[in-house]
This record gives structure tokens, C-alpha cells and sequence, in this order.
């Protein structure tokens, strides 16, 4: 099993290349501060090219930041090389000799090291049993499904030790089934042995299920760090609204004062909200609200937005209703399923809304107008 986990503290780190097109210098990640607790699970989540693998690279060692300071467990290591950084590798492809059968895959870090050969067979063993791989040592990488060899990949980085293990896209190559079977069995592991983890992807879903905090990157820059409740129910810029979970954004007006605010939909639908930003002033607005948030009314003369249900989808559990407001826009609405009381295609509603899910952002989407505090709850 690994030694005490050691924190990892990214100081200011930026990234600096050269478009070959232009020649211009541009920042592939830029001034980006993260203090990631010893122990802990991490995901650096974004779209591609938002800097996230440039980061994790700094980090293990295969880049240099141009600017700022990585510490692993206090220690500054921007002048370590990879192999001195005491940190592990697992990589999108796998990175598996084909040549070695099981066992000298993962016993290929400890050979390295000159490790005796009593205990490379006893950590080795170990570990397998761990990723449940153990009675496959024998077996050639070529014989292993795209789950097995990722298990294999896991245990080579795990058996030396380290103390943060970084994870780049690991379940990309894998099929969506596998990829559920997979994040499940990577959160087990990492929470039976306490290592530390910064893990890379673009999926979201596979970041949420994962993951102790989150930090969503764009454009080389750090949007938003939080637990993935947060980021999901209190994003702090539109970009996090919209790339953490699916939801619905609408052009609303806002009226303001002292904290509370009076929020009118195009239809001129207005409801009450206590949780405005009290220096925020009447402005327009962009408006975020998840479609588990929405209720349908299917009495046309309650209160709430006008809409028309255009198309449905049922999912078992759960059916999505495609709607447009009498605006015009169009909003996406999960409920409950119900076999004998679907809604159907054409029918006039009424939309009621969760007062205390919405999400108001300024016009340009660039910061929340919604304060995280103790609120009312109540629908209207």
C-alpha cells in the first residue's frame, strides 16, 4: 500500500506557447491556483483545449510551468525531474508493454528501482488482488479487454507507491458500460487506500461520480472549484451552467433591492427571489434553470410561464418534455414518468419554477447574481 499521501498546491502556474502559425505567444494555462488536500480526489474538467492535460503534465513533470510554483507536500518540485517527483502515471492509451505479460507490467516500476525480488512477487500480488486482477499474471496484454488492461495500467502506477496518483482520460477508449464499471471501480480503490488523485476529463458525468472537488477550466483558466453539488446547483458563471449537467437558459429582466429581487420572464411571468446579490443592480439578465427544476401545469390559467409542450421522451423512470415559451425559446423539462398521464404533443401549459434553483447570471454570463445562503423554498 502507498506511503501517507501528500497534498499537491499549484501557485500561480501558467503555461506559455508559441502559435507556429502566427508566432505569437498565447497561454495554454494561465495563473491557475489550486490547493488539492492530501488524500483527496481531484478532477481538472473542461472542454478540450481548456488546459487541463497541459496542467496535469506540470504536474507530473513532463512540462515546466513558466510562471508560478508546484509543491508536492509543501515541497517546491518545478526542478524535479518526473522521476524524482514521486508521483504515477496513468495514461489514455493504457501506455502497456506489449511484449510483458501481466505481471512484468506492473512489476516494471519496482524492477526499475531495484526492489528485491521477494517483495516485487508479494506487491505485485498485492496490488492485483487490489484491481482485481489477481490468477491473470500470466496473461499477455493482447489476451485483456480495454477494462482489464486500464485495471493493469492502475496497478503498475499503484505498485511503486506513489504519493499522487495522476489520472489522464483513463476510461476515453473504453464503451459506456465499461466506462460506468470503471469510474465505480477507480473511486473504490482510491477510497480503500487513500492516495492522493488529480484525474483529467472532459465527461462530466464520469468528473461528478468521481470526485471529492472539481475544477472546471476554460480557456487555460480555472472557472469555478467546488464539490460537484456545488457546481451543479450553484455555478458561478454561465460557462459552469452549461457545461455541468444539461440546462435551460432564458433572457429574463431583474429588479433589485436590498438582496431581494423581482425576476420577469419575456412572457412577463415574475416571481420572487431573497437570494440576489445585494449590490447587484436592475439589469438584464440571463437565467439558468436545470429541467428537473421546471413543473408542468397543465391548467393553462395557473400561474407560471406559458409554453407548449412540442415533443416527449420516455426514459423509463424519468420522461424529457420539449417545450417553447410563447417568447419563443426553447426549454428542456425532465418529471417523473407517468405511463397514464403522459403529456401530449400540442397541449397549452404552464410552467411553475423552483424559485430556489434558479441560477441569475449577468447578461454576458461572466458572474452569478445569486448568493449562496439560507433561502426560501417554494415553488411558484
Amino acid at each position: 500500500m502507498p506511503k501517507e499521501s501528500k497534498g499537491v498546491r499549484l501557485d500561480h502556474i501558467s503555461k506559455i506557447y508559441t502559435d507556429p502559425k502566427t508566432g505569437k505567444d498565447f497561454y495554454a494555462v494561465h495563473d491557475v491556483s489550486l490547493d488539492i488536500a492530501p488524500g483527496s480526489f481531484v478532477t481538472l474538467l473542461g472542454p478540450s483545449g481548456c488546459g487541463k492535460t497541459t496542467t496535469l503534465r506540470m504536474v507530473a513533470g513532463f512540462e515546466s510551468p513558466d510562471e508560478g510554483e508546484i509543491y508536492l507536500g509543501g515541497q517546491p518540485i518545478n526542478e524535479l525531474t518526473p522521476n524524482k517527483r514521486d508521483t504515477a502515471m496513468v495514461f489514455q492509451s493504457y501506455a502497456l508493454f506489449p511484449h510483458y505479460n501481466v505481471f512484468d507490467n506492473v512489476a516494471y516500476g519496482l524492477k526499475l528501482r531495484k526492489v528485491p525480488k521477494a517483495e516485487i512477487e508479494q506487491r505485485v500480488r498485492t496490488i492485483l488482488d487490489l484491481v482485481e486482477m489477481g490468477g491473470m499474471e500470466s496473461r499477455m496484454t493482447n489476451q485483456l479487454s480495454g477494462g482489464q488492461q486500464q485495471r493493469v495500467a492502475l496497478a503498475r502506477a499503484l505498485v511503486i507507491k506513489p504519493d499522487v496518483l495522476l489520472m489522464d482520460e483513463p476510461l476515453s477508449n473504453l464503451d459506456a458500460k465499461l466506462r460506468v464499471e470503471m469510474r465505480t471501480a477507480i473511486k473504490e480503490i482510491q477510497n480503500r487506500i487513500g492516495i492522493t488523485t488529480v484525474y483529467v476529463t472532459h465527461d462530466q458525468e464520469e468528473a461528478m461520480a468521481v470526485s471529492d472537488r472539481i475544477a472546471v477550466m476554460d480557456g487555460g483558466v480555472i472557472q469555478q472549484i467546488g464539490r460537484p453539488r456545488d457546481l451543479y446547483q450553484r455555478p458561478e458563471n454561465l460557462f459552469v451552467a452549461t457545461f455541468i449537467g444539461r440546462t435551460n437558459v432564458l433572457d429574463a429582466k431583474l429588479e433589485c433591492a436590498g438582496g431581494k429581487g423581482t425576476l420577469t420572464f419575456t412572457d412577463g411571468h415574475a416571481v420572487q427571489l431573497d437570494n440576489i446579490d445585494p449590490e447587484a443592480a436592475s439589469q438584464a439578465v440571463k437565467v439558468s434553470v436545470r429541467p428537473e427544476e421546471f413543473v408542468i401545469q397543465r391548467d393553462a390559467t395557473a400561474p407560471g410561464v406559458s409554453a407548449t409542450v412540442d415533443d416527449s421522451v420516455f426514459l423509463g423512470l424519468n420522461t424529457h418534455y420539449f417545450v417553447h415559451l410563447d417568447s419563443g425559446e426553447k426549454v428542456e423539462i425532465v418529471m417523473e414518468s407517468e405511463i397514464e398521464n403522459s403529456v401530449p404533443k400540442g397541449t397549452a401549459i404552464k410552467l411553475a419554477v423552483k424559485t430556489h434553483k434558479i441560477n441569475v447570471f449577468t447578461a454576458d454570463g461572466a458572474r452569478t447574481l445569486t448568493v449562496n445562503e439560507n433561502r426560501l423554498e417554494g415553488v411558484v
